[in-house]
This record gives C-alpha cells, structure tokens and sequence, in this order.
C-alpha cells in the first residue's frame, strides 16, 4: 500500500531541503539505473512502469516538502504568492482599519464629554482590540471553511468512475471487509470464483495465502527487486523483514503480493482502478483470470480491494 508523504521539519532550511532534494534524486536515479541493468527482457516493461512511478512519487514528495516549509515558515505557497494576502497581513490591516474608525468614534465622543461635563466610563481599548483580532480569525476560519467545502469530493468522482467501468465490463462489485486482509480475501474470494475447487488447498484462508505469497518472494528474490525500494527512506527494504511482517500480521497487501500469487496460481490478476488502465499481473498465466477492483479514497480507513463478480 501506498504511504504519506513525511512532513518537513521546521528546523530545515531551504537551502538544506534543496541539497537534500538534489541528493534524493542522485539517489534514486543510481537505484533506478540498478534495477534496469538487474531486470530481465520479460520484466523490462514492469520496471520502466516502475521506475517512472517511483521518480513521479518523488517530485510530488519534493513539491509537497518545500509548500509545507513555506507554509511552516510564515511563506505563501508558490500558487498564492502574487495574488493572496497571509493571515497575519489580514488580520493587521483588519485591525489597523478597524482602530482608524474607531479613532474617530473616539474623538467624536471626547467631545460630547466636554459638552456634558459628565466623566463618562473610561473604554477598555485593549479588550475591544482583542475582540476585533478574535473576529477577523473567525472570519477567516469561516473562509477557509467555505473553501474547503468547494473542493472535488474525490470519494465520490472514484466510485461513479468505478461504477462505470464495472458496468461497460459487466462486472459487479463485491464487498469485502477492509480488516487489513482485503487483498488476500479478495483472491480468496475469486479463486473460488474461477478456479476448480477441487484444485485448491482444502484448508485454503487469508493466512495460507499470505504464506504462500511470502515463499513465493523469498524463492524468486531477484524478480522483486523494483518492487522493494522503501519510497519514504528511498532505501531498499530487507526482504527477510518483509515477509516475516506480511506473513504473520495484518499488514495491508499489494503489488508485491498480487505478482506473487499470480505466479503461484499461475494466472492472470487484474486490477481494475479509477483514472488508470486496467493493470494485468502475469498476463502469460494459464488458468482463469482473477479480477479485483482498488479504492484509494471510497474507504474511510485507507486504500482496499474487493473482488469483482461477472453481473
């Protein structure tokens, strides 16, 4: 599954952030340079596949780091520079209007004091600042709410893009609890589907297949190389770590696992998504294609699969 993108530091400056951008990239082209040289011509296209995703991960990753550092350090971000004005700047021009005004109320009631030759109560103007600073930060909570509300509801672009793609292929969906073992539930589900049962494993469950996907990795380490490279450390993740976490616990399933029990089951998997073609794992795999479908945002708990009957 994929992962946040990790906040930058308050204490880093610009100038640090760059050196380290700049070194992240050398990094990552050196490691993409790797895995083209180690990639056999049949994985060829999965690893420029790869490669690109990993490089495009890394210049939104970067993007995200310098508006966060800007937004950290009092800065507008690149997009509202020119044309937006901070809050700090609205709440001192707010304030600044407001006193001028209230000045001249002032000025116009010293007068009727001395008319009167009544004392009136002396004004508490450090209380009523106050009260205009408080409502100019209502004020612009109540705008940045309104902002917010006017913002695509990805939740529900996803699903009709979904709804419609299951409709021009004839497949419907089917829910799958998202416990942490939707992936493997969901190939459970269309082995059943598909396969000849008698074929199966009699005592065939989530954890077999998590089991069989993680042997499966450890007897073929070569052929997963593009697919280990951690993208928040841009490190290459010990393999023996991985499958002992993904073996025994409730670790989120994906690409790595999906490859595997293509291979295992010696069949086609595909993935159907929103926004992107159809991706076929093991399109060479003799037996009945398994078919799931992945949500990134229709899940409240994060991203899931469920399987896809024929309707």
């Amino acid at each position: 599954m994929m992962s946040g993108i990790v906040a930058v530091e308050n204490c880093e400056s610009m100038e640090d952030i760059l050196a380290r951008h700049r070194k992240e990239i050398k990094d990552l082209q050196n490691r993409i340079t790797g895995m083209k040289k180690q990639a056999t011509k049949s994985k060829r296209k999965e690893v420029n596949s790869k490669c690109s995703d990993l490089q495009d991960k890394l210049k939104i990753k970067q993007e995200n780091e310098i508006e966060d550092w800007k937004i950290a350090n009092n800065q507008a971000p690149s997009s509202e520079q020119d044309d937006e004005v901070s809050p700090e700047e609205l709440l001192e021009q707010l304030s600044i209007s407001q006193e001028d005004e209230q000045n001249q109320k002032d000025a116009l009631a010293q007068q009727q004091q001395q008319q009167q030759a009544q004392p009136k109560k002396r004004r508490n103007r450090q209380k009523e600042r106050l009260a205009r600073r408080d409502a100019a930060i209502v004020k612009i909570k109540e705008e940045a709410a309104m902002e917010a509300s006017k913002q695509p509801d990805l939740k529900k672009i996803e699903q009709e893009s979904i709804d419609q793609l299951c409709e021009l292929f004839k497949l419907k969906q089917v829910d799958i609890q998202p416990d942490g073992h939707c992936l493997f539930a969901s190939i459970l589900d269309q082995l059943k589907l598909r396969h000849d049962p008698e074929e199966l494993y009699s005592d065939l469950n989530v954890m077999k297949l998590r089991s069989l996907s993680c042997n499966y990795v450890q007897e073929h380490k070569d052929d997963f190389v593009p697919y280990l490279l951690d993208e928040q450390t841009m490190q290459m993740k010990d393999i023996d770590e991985y499958t002992k976490e993904m073996e025994h616990t409730a670790q989120w399933g994906g690409e790595i696992e999906i490859l595997a029990l293509s291979r295992v089951f010696d069949c086609p998997i595909s993935i159907l998504m929103s926004g992107r073609p159809v991706q076929i794992y093991n399109e060479e795999g003799k037996k009945a294609e398994l078919k799931l479908v992945y949500y990134k945002h229709t899940y409240s708990l994060g991203e899931h699969y469920n399987s896809l009957h024929d309707s």
